[in-house]
């Protein structure tokens, strides 16, 4: 009989990881009765504790909340995560030396279980030291797309192997040649934070580390990367396993406060009155807000477009402040003078929103997105094509590599959040009525991804035979 084994997660602190984390033990634990999953939960300054409110989660996933850690806030984020994540190894450590005795100490585990491995997410790859303590392999789950792992692990090679200046590099060439996208990707699109040599070397420093690993997970389906994917399997690269897309479908108003489950009821009866199709979703993720004149720019093209539309619009927080967006007391006061009174009949301007129950809502016909992978991967799923307006991060790349695969039209692509570039309202308007054209190659393309990316999770699909592979290596 196979042993009871146990994995413990280390997801980058910040929702969005956090919720993929959980996807995949979900999938996992579903695969294998014996396996076992704890989550290690690092929770940032601004982050409300983390509680897991969904009852349908198997008892076999456990959550642990790991203590705070204070440590200072430096203006580039990369360099204060970094430092975040290594401040917690010796929480991470304590957490599965207690996990490990109070098994054991528990009489009735006869057959205890076998600490397997950790499977640590793409920004704390510090934690293979502690998994290297307690003698046990490391696994990356990696939450974005396969073309932005292909990226990471080619500079870091181009740099570790072949010596090269990648700050220079990337702060002097117009384009580069990487192997995971089809295409050169223009430098223009790196992030800001890429001009500053300090994060360049931690970012180089992850993508080293990738490769000490034993396997990657990844995010995505070999139907949607197919290219990225196969440039992977380069002799160099840990088994990489495209097991997505990982999603959290299911709506759990549970975890919501009331007032934000009855504008969700209120968003949603709205959009049962819409024709099929018809509605544009404008929404930034949970980091994402503009300018009042960037504002007033997305209002002026709304209004001139004539779409239907609903609009996630968020404030901006204070400056030279690690704190999230949040929704406006009184939105009329950035936008155009009358703009909700003439727009009453055809648009919605909300703060917060529901993004996967907006999506899967027949009446939506398009989405203005940042970009962010798991938004991509929703809307994909949804059918839903893509207007690209990405922000910050990685979402250029996204971006980038969602036009090659013709399940985009572009907006702005080197769009920066902290430039003082405000994209003109003709400029949107182009870009909104393209991704809502109803016969447009671009939807059909999208629908059919939606329908490969359902196929690859079913049984005897890419993504759910190779999760299975990895389960039987573990």
């Amino acid at each position: 009989m196979k042993k009871p084994a146990e994995l413990v997660f280390v997801p980058a602190p910040g929702i969005g990881h956090i919720i993929s984390t959980v996807e995949i033990a979900k999938q996992l634990v579903a695969r294998d009765d014996q396996l076992f999953i704890t989550i290690l939960i690092m929770k940032l300054p601004f982050d409300k504790l983390f509680t897991n409110a969904d009852s349908s989660i198997s008892h076999r996933i456990n959550f642990i909340n790991l203590p705070e850690t204070l440590v200072d806030i430096p203006l580039v984020f990369l360099s204060f995560l970094n430092s975040f994540v290594e401040s917690h190894k010796i929480h991470v450590k304590e957490a599965v030396t207690k996990l490990l005795t109070d098994q054991s100490a528990q009489s009735e585990f006869k057959n205890p279980r076998v600490l397997a491995g950790f499977v640590i997410d793409t920004f704390c790859t510090s934690m293979i030291d502690v998994a290297n303590e307690f003698g046990v392999p490391s696994f990356l789950f990696f939450t974005s797309s396969g073309a932005m792992l292909g990226l990471w692990l080619h500079l870091a090679s181009l740099r570790n192997e072949h010596d090269r200046d990648i700050y220079e590099l990337i702060n002097s060439s117009t384009e580069l040649v990487i192997p995971s996208f089809v295409n050169p990707v223009p430098t223009k699109l790196f992030p800001s934070e890429l001009s500053d040599k300090e994060v360049v070397a931690i970012f180089l420093d992850f993508g080293t580390r990738f490769r000490e690993t034993k396997g990657i997970l990844v995010n995505t389906f070999s139907e949607l990367e197919a290219h990225a994917i196969h440039s992977l399997s380069d002799g160099k690269t840990p088994p990489v396993y495209p097991v997505g897309p990982l999603l959290n479908l299911k709506s759990d108003d549970s975890r919501v406060a009331p007032d934000k489950a009855r504008e969700k009821s209120a968003i949603l009866d709205w959009l049962d009155d819409q024709p099929s199709l018809s509605v544009l979703f404008l929404c930034f993720g949970s980091m994402g807000s503009f300018c009042e004149a960037q504002v007033k720019e997305i209002a002026r093209a709304l209004e001139h477009s004539g779409l239907r539309f609903l609009w996630s619009l968020r404030q901006p927080p204070p400056k030279g402040t690690l704190t999230l967006p949040s929704d406006y007391a009184d939105p009329k006061a950035v936008l155009p003078e009358g703009f909700l009174d003439r727009t009453a009949t055809t648009g919605k301007v909300l703060g917060w929103a529901p993004q996967v129950a907006i999506l899967s809502h027949p009446a939506v016909g398009g989405f203005v997105s940042h970009c962010g992978w798991n938004s991509a991967l929703e809307s994909i799923w949804h059918g839903v094509p893509i207007a690209t307006w990405p922000m910050y991060a990685e979402q250029q790349w996204n971006a980038f590599e969602l036009l090659e695969l013709g399940l985009a039209v572009e907006i702005k692509m080197d769009y920066k959040t902290e430039s003082e570039v405000v994209v003109s309202a003709e400029e949107i308007e182009r870009g909104i009525k393209e991704v809502m054209e109803l016969d447009s190659d671009t939807r059909k393309r999208v629908k059919e991804t939606s329908e490969k990316g359902k196929k690859a999770l079913e049984f005897g699909g890419s993504s759910y035979t190779l999760l299975g592979r990895f389960v039987d290596q573990i």
